[in-house]
Protein backbone atom coordinates (compact mmCIF):
# COMPACT_ATOMS: atom_id res chain seq x y z
CA UNK A 1 0.00 0.00 0.00
CA UNK A 2 1.06 3.17 -1.08
CA UNK A 3 -0.77 6.83 -0.67
CA UNK A 4 -0.12 9.81 -2.92
CA UNK A 5 2.12 11.95 0.10
CA UNK A 6 3.91 9.04 -0.27
CA UNK A 7 4.42 8.32 -3.70
CA UNK A 8 5.18 12.83 -4.19
CA UNK A 9 7.91 12.33 -1.38
CA UNK A 10 9.23 10.50 -4.17
CA UNK A 11 9.12 12.26 -7.07
CA UNK A 12 6.11 10.61 -8.33
CA UNK A 13 3.65 13.51 -8.88
CA UNK A 14 -0.18 13.35 -9.74
CA UNK A 15 0.36 12.96 -13.18
CA UNK A 16 3.03 10.05 -13.20
CA UNK A 17 0.85 8.20 -10.62
CA UNK A 18 -2.49 8.32 -13.22
CA UNK A 19 -0.09 6.93 -15.59
CA UNK A 20 1.29 4.11 -13.28
CA UNK A 21 -2.94 3.69 -12.35
CA UNK A 22 -3.60 3.96 -16.47
CA UNK A 23 -0.96 0.98 -16.63
CA UNK A 24 -2.28 -1.23 -13.93
CA UNK A 25 0.81 -1.06 -11.78
CA UNK A 26 -1.26 1.34 -9.12
CA UNK A 27 -4.62 0.16 -7.81
CA UNK A 28 -6.88 2.30 -5.89
CA UNK A 29 -8.10 1.13 -3.07
CA UNK A 30 -9.39 4.51 -1.00
CA UNK A 31 -9.19 7.78 -2.50
CA UNK A 32 -5.33 8.94 -2.64
CA UNK A 33 -4.10 5.57 -1.78
CA UNK A 34 -3.32 2.47 -3.60
CA UNK A 35 -2.14 -0.77 -3.63
CA UNK A 36 0.86 -1.56 -5.74
CA UNK A 37 0.91 -3.91 -8.63
CA UNK A 38 -2.25 -6.43 -7.82
CA UNK A 39 -5.56 -6.08 -6.70
CA UNK A 40 -5.65 -8.74 -4.05
CA UNK A 41 -5.86 -7.24 -1.20
CA UNK A 42 -6.11 -8.59 2.37
CA UNK A 43 -7.26 -7.67 5.29
CA UNK A 44 -4.46 -6.38 6.97
CA UNK A 45 -3.63 -4.43 3.43
CA UNK A 46 -7.11 -3.02 3.27
CA UNK A 47 -6.86 -1.58 7.31
CA UNK A 48 -3.47 -0.47 6.26
CA UNK A 49 -4.99 1.75 3.50
CA UNK A 50 -7.40 3.24 5.92
CA UNK A 51 -4.83 4.88 8.25
CA UNK A 52 -2.86 5.88 5.47
CA UNK A 53 -5.55 7.45 3.54
CA UNK A 54 -6.66 9.58 7.24
CA UNK A 55 -3.10 11.13 7.08
CA UNK A 56 -0.58 11.66 9.67
CA UNK A 57 -1.10 10.79 13.01
CA UNK A 58 -3.91 8.50 12.17
CA UNK A 59 -5.05 5.08 13.78
CA UNK A 60 -6.86 1.88 13.19
CA UNK A 61 -9.56 2.27 16.08
CA UNK A 62 -12.77 0.29 16.86
CA UNK A 63 -14.20 -2.57 15.74
CA UNK A 64 -11.62 -3.09 13.19
CA UNK A 65 -8.58 -2.71 15.51
CA UNK A 66 -10.94 -5.33 17.92
CA UNK A 67 -10.64 -7.78 14.24
CA UNK A 68 -6.93 -6.94 14.38
CA UNK A 69 -6.03 -8.05 17.71
CA UNK A 70 -8.23 -11.31 16.97
CA UNK A 71 -10.85 -10.37 19.51
CA UNK A 72 -13.52 -10.43 17.34
CA UNK A 73 -14.52 -11.57 13.77
CA UNK A 74 -14.12 -8.46 10.91
CA UNK A 75 -17.87 -8.08 9.19
CA UNK A 76 -16.53 -6.14 6.46
CA UNK A 77 -18.34 -3.18 7.95
CA UNK A 78 -16.63 0.77 7.36
CA UNK A 79 -13.55 0.82 8.92
CA UNK A 80 -12.99 2.76 11.71
CA UNK A 81 -9.97 5.30 11.93
CA UNK A 82 -8.95 7.41 14.55
CA UNK A 83 -7.51 10.60 13.47
CA UNK A 84 -7.41 13.96 12.52
CA UNK A 85 -9.16 14.11 9.32
CA UNK A 86 -9.55 17.48 7.50
CA UNK A 87 -13.25 18.42 8.76
CA UNK A 88 -15.77 17.60 6.36
CA UNK A 89 -13.48 15.41 4.31
CA UNK A 90 -15.37 12.06 3.84
CA UNK A 91 -13.96 8.91 2.11
CA UNK A 92 -16.10 5.96 0.99
CA UNK A 93 -15.82 3.06 3.48
CA UNK A 94 -13.92 4.76 6.04
CA UNK A 95 -15.95 5.61 9.22
CA UNK A 96 -13.31 8.76 10.95
CA UNK A 97 -13.58 9.72 15.03
CA UNK A 98 -11.68 12.99 15.82
CA UNK A 99 -10.39 11.77 19.16
CA UNK A 100 -6.89 12.86 20.94
CA UNK A 101 -5.05 9.64 20.88
CA UNK A 102 -2.77 9.22 24.16
CA UNK A 103 0.98 7.89 22.85
CA UNK A 104 0.68 4.89 25.11
CA UNK A 105 -2.74 3.61 23.60
CA UNK A 106 -1.05 3.42 20.24
CA UNK A 107 0.77 0.37 19.03
CA UNK A 108 2.58 0.00 15.62
CA UNK A 109 2.17 -3.51 14.24
CA UNK A 110 2.70 -4.18 10.51
CA UNK A 111 3.36 -1.05 10.11
CA UNK A 112 -0.11 0.25 10.81
CA UNK A 113 -1.03 2.64 13.71
CA UNK A 114 -3.31 0.77 15.75
CA UNK A 115 -4.89 1.06 19.50
CA UNK A 116 -3.43 -0.76 22.04
CA UNK A 117 -6.38 -3.94 23.28
CA UNK A 118 -7.13 -2.14 26.20
CA UNK A 119 -8.08 1.52 24.56
CA UNK A 120 -10.09 -0.64 22.12
CA UNK A 121 -11.73 -2.45 24.38
CA UNK A 122 -12.72 1.03 25.99
CA UNK A 123 -13.60 2.07 22.57
CA UNK A 124 -15.98 -0.99 22.15
CA UNK A 125 -17.49 -0.60 25.44
CA UNK A 126 -19.41 2.87 23.88
CA UNK A 127 -21.46 0.58 21.91
CA UNK A 128 -21.48 -3.06 23.23
CA UNK A 129 -23.72 -3.88 25.96
CA UNK A 130 -22.75 -5.09 29.55
CA UNK A 131 -22.46 -8.96 28.55
CA UNK A 132 -21.18 -8.91 25.12
CA UNK A 133 -18.27 -6.54 26.69
CA UNK A 134 -18.02 -8.98 29.93
CA UNK A 135 -17.57 -11.85 27.09
CA UNK A 136 -15.39 -9.92 25.41
CA UNK A 137 -12.76 -8.64 27.95
CA UNK A 138 -12.62 -12.58 29.37
CA UNK A 139 -11.72 -13.97 25.93
CA UNK A 140 -8.95 -11.04 25.89
CA UNK A 141 -7.87 -12.02 29.02
CA UNK A 142 -7.72 -15.87 28.85
CA UNK A 143 -5.80 -15.32 25.32
CA UNK A 144 -3.57 -12.63 27.31
CA UNK A 145 -4.30 -10.31 25.14
CA UNK A 146 -4.76 -7.43 27.91
CA UNK A 147 -5.35 -8.01 31.72
CA UNK A 148 -6.71 -5.63 34.35
CA UNK A 149 -4.32 -3.31 35.06
CA UNK A 150 -3.84 -2.59 31.95
CA UNK A 151 -7.98 -1.89 31.73
CA UNK A 152 -7.45 0.19 34.76
CA UNK A 153 -4.77 2.54 33.57
CA UNK A 154 -6.66 3.68 30.29
CA UNK A 155 -9.82 4.10 32.83
CA UNK A 156 -7.91 6.54 34.93
CA UNK A 157 -6.34 8.34 32.09
CA UNK A 158 -9.96 8.62 30.11
CA UNK A 159 -12.21 8.73 32.19
CA UNK A 160 -14.95 10.77 30.98
CA UNK A 161 -14.98 8.79 27.66
CA UNK A 162 -18.59 7.12 26.44
CA UNK A 163 -17.87 3.44 27.31
CA UNK A 164 -15.90 4.29 30.78
CA UNK A 165 -19.29 3.54 32.74
CA UNK A 166 -19.62 0.19 30.86
CA UNK A 167 -16.06 -1.13 30.69
CA UNK A 168 -16.36 0.16 34.90
CA UNK A 169 -19.24 -2.43 35.51
CA UNK A 170 -17.07 -5.30 34.12
CA UNK A 171 -14.32 -4.76 35.74
CA UNK A 172 -16.09 -4.19 39.21
CA UNK A 173 -17.83 -7.71 38.39
CA UNK A 174 -14.35 -9.74 38.67
CA UNK A 175 -14.26 -10.63 34.93
CA UNK A 176 -12.04 -13.65 35.56
CA UNK A 177 -10.44 -14.79 31.73
CA UNK A 178 -12.76 -17.78 30.74
CA UNK A 179 -12.61 -19.53 27.61
CA UNK A 180 -16.12 -19.98 26.24
CA UNK A 181 -19.49 -18.69 27.07
CA UNK A 182 -20.31 -22.15 29.01
CA UNK A 183 -17.71 -20.60 31.60
CA UNK A 184 -19.23 -17.25 31.69
CA UNK A 185 -22.80 -18.99 32.17
CA UNK A 186 -21.52 -21.57 34.85
CA UNK A 187 -19.65 -18.58 36.71
CA UNK A 188 -22.54 -16.44 36.32
CA UNK A 189 -24.51 -19.58 37.92
CA UNK A 190 -22.36 -19.98 40.93
CA UNK A 191 -22.15 -16.21 41.66
CA UNK A 192 -25.85 -15.74 41.51
CA UNK A 193 -26.17 -18.77 44.15
CA UNK A 194 -23.65 -17.18 46.28
CA UNK A 195 -20.91 -19.91 45.75
CA UNK A 196 -17.50 -18.93 46.64
CA UNK A 197 -15.97 -17.95 42.74
CA UNK A 198 -13.79 -20.95 42.20
CA UNK A 199 -10.02 -20.98 40.15
CA UNK A 200 -10.88 -20.41 36.35
CA UNK A 201 -8.65 -22.17 33.84
CA UNK A 202 -5.67 -22.76 36.31
CA UNK A 203 -2.32 -24.70 36.01
CA UNK A 204 -1.78 -28.28 37.69
CA UNK A 205 1.54 -29.78 37.02
CA UNK A 206 0.84 -33.61 37.44
CA UNK A 207 2.37 -36.51 35.95
CA UNK A 208 4.59 -34.10 33.90
CA UNK A 209 2.00 -32.72 32.33
CA UNK A 210 -0.19 -28.88 32.38
CA UNK A 211 -3.08 -29.78 33.33
CA UNK A 212 -6.25 -27.17 33.22
CA UNK A 213 -9.14 -27.98 35.14
CA UNK A 214 -12.24 -25.16 33.70
CA UNK A 215 -12.93 -24.69 37.38
CA UNK A 216 -10.94 -25.84 40.39
CA UNK A 217 -12.28 -25.48 43.99
CA UNK A 218 -8.59 -26.06 45.51
CA UNK A 219 -9.50 -26.27 48.77
CA UNK A 220 -12.01 -29.25 48.23
CA UNK A 221 -9.97 -30.70 45.24
CA UNK A 222 -12.70 -30.63 43.10
CA UNK A 223 -12.48 -29.67 39.70
CA UNK A 224 -15.39 -28.79 37.22
CA UNK A 225 -15.19 -29.67 33.42
CA UNK A 226 -17.74 -28.03 30.95
CA UNK A 227 -18.89 -29.67 28.14
CA UNK A 228 -19.96 -27.85 25.33
CA UNK A 229 -20.63 -29.01 22.31
CA UNK A 230 -18.20 -26.66 20.32
CA UNK A 231 -15.08 -27.90 22.19
CA UNK A 232 -16.06 -31.67 22.85
CA UNK A 233 -17.53 -33.17 20.37
CA UNK A 234 -14.67 -34.42 18.22
CA UNK A 235 -13.34 -38.07 19.48
CA UNK A 236 -9.06 -36.16 19.68
CA UNK A 237 -10.93 -33.72 22.33
CA UNK A 238 -12.88 -36.48 23.67
CA UNK A 239 -9.79 -38.47 24.62
CA UNK A 240 -7.80 -35.23 25.57
CA UNK A 241 -10.86 -34.71 28.18
CA UNK A 242 -10.85 -38.51 29.45
CA UNK A 243 -6.62 -38.54 29.32
CA UNK A 244 -7.56 -35.43 31.73
CA UNK A 245 -9.98 -36.87 33.87
CA UNK A 246 -7.72 -39.83 34.42
CA UNK A 247 -4.74 -37.86 35.79
CA UNK A 248 -6.86 -35.61 37.91
CA UNK A 249 -8.50 -38.44 39.40
CA UNK A 250 -5.61 -40.30 40.11
CA UNK A 251 -4.01 -37.32 42.13
CA UNK A 252 -7.68 -37.97 44.22
CA UNK A 253 -9.23 -34.81 42.51
CA UNK A 254 -12.98 -35.19 41.62
CA UNK A 255 -14.18 -34.10 38.94
CA UNK A 256 -17.74 -33.02 38.33
CA UNK A 257 -18.72 -32.95 34.24
CA UNK A 258 -21.28 -30.18 33.47
CA UNK A 259 -23.01 -29.99 30.10
CA UNK A 260 -24.43 -26.60 28.45
CA UNK A 261 -28.56 -28.30 28.92
CA UNK A 262 -27.25 -28.89 32.63
CA UNK A 263 -25.91 -25.29 33.26
CA UNK A 264 -29.23 -23.64 31.39
CA UNK A 265 -31.98 -25.84 31.23
CA UNK A 266 -31.28 -27.42 34.72
CA UNK A 267 -29.63 -24.86 37.26
CA UNK A 268 -30.80 -25.60 39.75
CA UNK A 269 -29.99 -29.49 39.91
CA UNK A 270 -26.72 -28.17 38.87
CA UNK A 271 -26.56 -25.96 41.94
CA UNK A 272 -27.39 -29.19 44.44
CA UNK A 273 -24.58 -31.44 42.41
CA UNK A 274 -22.06 -28.82 42.69
CA UNK A 275 -22.92 -28.39 46.37
CA UNK A 276 -23.52 -32.01 47.40
CA UNK A 277 -19.59 -32.14 46.20
CA UNK A 278 -18.82 -29.35 47.89
CA UNK A 279 -20.09 -30.43 51.05
CA UNK A 280 -18.30 -34.41 50.43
Amino acid sequence: MVSSRQLEARGIDAGATKRRVAKGQLHRVFRGVYAVGHTAVAQTGLFTAAVLACGRGAALGGHAAAAYHDMVRWDHRDIEVIAACSAGRRIDGIRPHRWKLDPRDVWTRDNIRITSPARTILDLASTLPFKALRRLVRQAMAEHKVNVRQLVDVLHRHPRHRGAATLRAVIANDPAPTKSDLEDLALDLLDNAGIDRPEVNPKLRLDGRTIHPDLLFRQHRLAIELDSRRWHEDRLTQQDDADKQAILEAHRYRVLRITWWQTVDHSQQTLRRIRAALAS
